[in-house]
């Protein structure tokens, strides 16, 4: 099949019904749970997640990835109305968007996140088509022995994703790591850690994980807070303002689409990451600017990066399985939990399927537009709904999407201990995206590891004999020693200076 007859049987599926469908109920779902404080992309997919079992890989990938669009503008929503950003990603986005909410300018502030968001949106999507040849030829480039580094690589970025103690991310991605090894061994009968349970011969359902980690724990944490925003502002202001703004700027807006695709390509990175570098790069950049004070290229640079973090992050996720955030771990959950497998099978006898993914993601933008001029009017509405509501519901979603994986039990009791457990861990700063990235990368390592080894009987030296084997195996020793070289390195130069 060539790239262009995929593209056009990519296009059929994600305008087919119920497809299409599934889409603009995601984009919907997206938009309302990440405008939320304390829900997210995370907590909102991993809620669904369970619950797409039934549904074909295609309506089930495209549900998420279009909740996982949503969201990113969606957060921005709560971010200016009650300086409390329902995404991480939208943290950066209250630093000028809530001023410029309180000087009575909110419906711009809303606008403008509302056009630079599903402008770059557009942009980051067909920007994955145009690069999709490129990922082919890449893709093809690698076997087992790549794979198994690329998944060492991914458990390696702890180092990189983890805020604060390198030590406590490396615990918790290990703990994540050790897991994912309950149950029988790959290519082997033997059980391990299994302790007499016949529950645990199956292992603990990665899903079941995600949910606890993400959803369950963040309503614990949720309900623990005493407040979680400032108090909101009026809606006042004009939409069409808003509008005209961000063509006022068309290099803020280009310039934080290329920031948020590139960084979003980047594994280990996130949106979080992306709109924190668009707003320092254009607050370093411009001189006659008011920003924290409700300057727009404030809101512009954020906004315009986060939907082409989505983009890009596809990349590393559909190409070679390694995700970059709690979002994409979820993804990339749904994409295993469906039967299907990253790396040449999704760019090749199935890249129809993977071009109605970034299709749809294109067309997510549409939705997005449409639905975000709408709803600015009543967005204070969405900022009103009582946390006393959220979390039960999501706890009692939570419970019964894990039931369904299984129809078992003792995937309730996972979400349960796994939900508490994550709840100490991010109370204790211990990374749970690091715990994610070990329960998720460790099976994919392990068995391309054991693939590798019975393919080259038993040599190690497979690891390193193709040039791009070892580039990955320099990556790796970088990313995890980089960190505490680099002191060393920076007196050394500092001494020859």
């Amino acid at each position: 099949m060539s790239a262009v007859d995929a593209l056009f049987q990519g296009l059929s599926v994600a305008i087919s019904w119920p497809i299409i469908g599934w889409m603009v109920v995601g984009i919907l779902l997206g938009i309302v749970l990440g405008a939320l404080p304390g829900i997210g992309s995370p907590v909102a997919m991993a809620i669904v997640l369970p619950l797409t079992l039934p549904l074909e890989p295609a309506a089930a990938i495209i549900l998420l990835v279009s909740i996982y669009s949503g969201a990113m503008y969606g957060g921005s929503l709560a971010a200016i109305l009650l300086n409390a950003p329902g995404t991480e990603s939208a943290a950066a986005t209250t630093l000028d968007g809530y001023p410029m909410a309180k000087n009575g300018l909110a419906k711009n502030a809303l606008s403008i996140a509302t056009t630079a968001s599903a402008l770059n949106g557009f942009v980051g999507a067909v920007a994955l088509v145009i690069l999709s040849p490129v990922l082919i030829s890449i893709v093809f480039l690698f076997g087992s022995p790549e794979y198994f580094l690329l998944a060492v690589l991914g458990i390696s970025l702890i180092t990189i994703v983890t805020d604060g103690s390198i030590v406590k991310g490396l615990v918790s991605g290990a703990f994540g790591a050790m897991v994912s090894t309950i149950g029988v061994a790959t290519f082997s009968p033997s059980p391990r850690y299994t302790f007499g349970i016949l529950e645990l011969f199956q292992g603990i359902n990665f899903v079941a994980a995600l949910i606890g980690m993400f959803a369950f724990a963040e309503m614990m944490k949720l309900a623990a807070q005493k407040t979680i925003a400032d108090e909101a502002v009026e809606l006042g202001g004009s939409i069409v303002d808003g509008i005209k703004t961000v063509f006022k700027y068309p290099k803020t807006t280009i310039k934080s689409g290329v920031i948020g695709l590139l960084i979003g390509m980047v594994p280990g990175s996130g949106a979080t990451t992306s709109t924190f570098v668009a707003y320092a790069e254009e607050a370093r950049s411009v001189k006659d600017g008011m920003f924290g004070k409700g300057d727009p290229r404030g809101i512009i640079a954020p906004e315009g990066a986060n939907n082409p973090t989505v983009s890009g992050s596809l990349v590393p996720t559909l190409s070679f399985g390694i995700p970059g955030s709690g979002s994409t771990a979820v993804l990339l959950g749904g994409i295993l939990m469906h039967g299907l497998q990253p790396g040449p099978t999704l760019f090749g006898e199935q890249l129809n399927f993977t071009y109605a993914v970034f299709v749809s993601l294109f067309l997510g933008n549409i939705v997005i537009l449409s639905v975000g001029y709408t709803v600015i009017p009543y967005a204070s509405k969405l900022t009103e709904i009582n946390t006393n509501v959220i979390i039960p519901m999501v706890v009692v979603l939570s419970f019964a999407g894990a039931y369904t994986l299984a129809s078992s039990w003792f995937d309730v009791f996972a979400v349960l201990i796994l939900g508490i457990f994550g709840f100490y861990m991010v109370r204790y700063n211990y990374s749970v995206i690091a715990f994610v990235l070990g329960i998720v990368l460790a099976p994919i390592a392990e068995e391309n590891l054991l693939r590798s080894l019975s393919l080259s009987n038993g040599s190690y030296a497979v690891f390193v004999k193709e040039p791009l084997s070892l580039m990955i195996v320099i990556a790796i020793f970088t990313v995890l020693f980089g960190p505490f070289l680099k002191p060393h390195l920076s007196r050394t130069i500092d001494r020859l200076a």
